[in-house]
């Protein structure tokens, strides 16, 4: 097995242990920090055992096999779809366009929120911003575009969190930004890689151009207590 296949799993015992909770067979991610959730071979008492990590008001996501498993008693499924991972085998070329970016610290903490709610580039939590690098451009002291990084595990590391308000699009300020990220990460000898959503095609068909190909399509799903 590919260790993309169980990209949550791997994270959650890698890059992510430190902020694991749950036990050897069912784990999930600290919920301020995001609701990414995993087991280890999405058995049924595995699956009936996840229902006890959902916060009350909360969600858990799920990525490949968990998403296909069928959702345990108490639960109810508020969203499926088909991600197509992506992965950059090829070395990105050195580029110093201009941007004026910066590395985005705990002080930019409030505005990277409000900036991830507006544009919804994918879960994002209080503390989402912790779990990796980030950069981003401010105009005026406006945060107005951002990207940074997300699940990691040996060798891999997860381009995410990229948005751009939309006052500020055409710019291209996405694309630039991921490419800073993804220098980082092959720096340090990990291979980038990112989902989308495999019907969004002008989204896959942009990752393209930075150098992803579609390694998999894996189903997503997002699970909630039933009485919330």
């Amino acid at each position: 097995m590919h260790p993309l296949d169980t990209p949550i799993w791997n994270s959650l015992h890698a890059g992510w242990a430190a902020l694991a909770q749950g036990d050897a067979h069912v784990v999930r991610l600290d919920p301020d920090h995001g609701p990414f959730a995993a087991t280890a071979t999405a058995a049924p008492a595995e699956m009936a055992a996840l229902a006890a990590l959902i916060p009350p008001a909360g969600e858990l996501w799920l990525l490949g096999c968990d998403a296909l498993a069928p959702a345990p008693a108490g639960v109810s499924v508020q969203r499926t779809a088909m991600l197509a991972q992506m992965v950059a085998y090829r070395p990105v070329a050195a580029c110093d366009d201009g941007l004026d970016w910066r590395e985005l610290d705990e002080a930019d903490a409030p505005d990277m929120l409000a900036l991830a709610l507006l544009t919804r580039p994918g879960p994002f939590r209080a503390r989402t911003h912790r779990l990796g690098r980030f950069i981003g451009v401010r105009e005026e002291g406006r945060l107005i575009a951002m990207a940074g990084e997300r699940m990691r595990m040996p060798g891999y590391a997860e381009v995410s969190g990229v948005c751009t308000h939309p006052d500020f699009r055409g710019r291209g300020l996405a694309g630039r930004l991921m490419r800073q990220v993804m220098q980082t990460m092959q720096a340090r000898g990990e291979t980038p890689f990112l989902h989308a959503y495999a019907s969004h095609e002008n989204t896959i068909a942009l990752y393209r151009t930075l150098g992803f190909e579609v390694r998999a399509e894996l189903p997503m799903r997002v699970l909630t207590p039933s009485d919330q």
